[in-house]
């Protein structure tokens, strides 16, 4: 089964199971990365400059922005939120982080347009840490699509969320010894298996057929739950979690 339609197939109560409730991670991190004074500010900007770079340098490029300008774009813009704790003010009743973070690029964006830049690079202000030189690379393997800036900022956006879980399970089979499980299980999360039988991963870790469809349907049900609880985050109100689940699955293929 694919990822998302699996995850889309759950129920809330299930999803939430184990968590008691939605966590609110994201706006949490939003919210003290607007507080400068606050010890927790700089780890909370680094975490979502780490996090959603990326998707809004796929979205400057898509939208006619060369590298250099995409970089500093996106550099000012983090800053820029941070210097004038422009997340201070931010309101997550508002809905979803997602279209938060975008819009407030292009009014950041615009701003830039209708102004001399006061900074450059090399003012002497510290870059956020995140790989920006191995953007290009990334951007270069993008499939040729007529997808619009906004889609395809959603469309990593979707991949950057299915990435982060992936990590989170890697790391629960970590905590739990259970590495090489996680490796050989990995190829069933999607569809196929990528050409992949039970029978060959019972054989490496020393399982029947059976108890290896078993545990592949508990590795892809954490997977989901994971999801469910990733996406949540990113959202005011949990009941739109299924409705953001449909729309991020249609970005992904359509």
């Amino acid at each position: 089964m694919k990822p998302l339609q699996e995850i889309e197939n759950q129920q809330p109560d299930d999803a939430a199971r184990g968590t008691g409730q939605f966590a609110t991670t994201h706006w949490s991190v939003v919210l003290a990365a607007g507080q400068r004074e606050s010890p927790q500010a700089a780890a909370a900007l680094e975490e979502l400059c780490q996090t959603y770079w990326y998707p809004l340098y796929v979205y400057a490029r898509r939208n006619g922005h060369g590298p250099e300008d995409a970089e500093d774009l996106i550099q000012g813009f983090f800053l820029q939120l941070f210097r004038y704790q422009s997340l201070a003010h931010v309101d997550r009743d508002k809905g979803r982080f997602r279209s938060f973070l975008l819009t407030s690029l292009k009014y950041y964006a615009a701003d830039c347009r209708d102004k001399v830049r006061t900074q450059k690079r090399g003012s002497g202000l510290t870059a956020l840490r995140f790989d920006i030189r191995s953007a290009e690379g990334r951007y270069s393997k993008e499939p040729c699509n007529d997808l619009s800036p906004d889609k395809v900022y959603d469309r990593q956006w979707a991949l950057t969320q299915l990435k982060r879980v992936l990590e989170r399970l890697a790391e629960h089979y970590r905590e739990t010894g259970k590495v090489e499980w996680f490796a050989a299980l990995r190829p069933f999360l999607v569809e196929g298996g990528r050409g992949k039988t039970y029978a060959e991963a019972g054989m490496e870790l020393g399982m029947t057929e059976e108890a290896v469809k078993k545990a592949v349907l508990r590795m892809r049900q954490h997977y989901a739950r994971l999801f469910r609880e990733a996406i949540a985050q990113t959202l005011a109100d949990p009941a739109q979690v299924d409705e953001e689940l449909r729309y991020l699955h249609a970005v992904l293929t359509g």
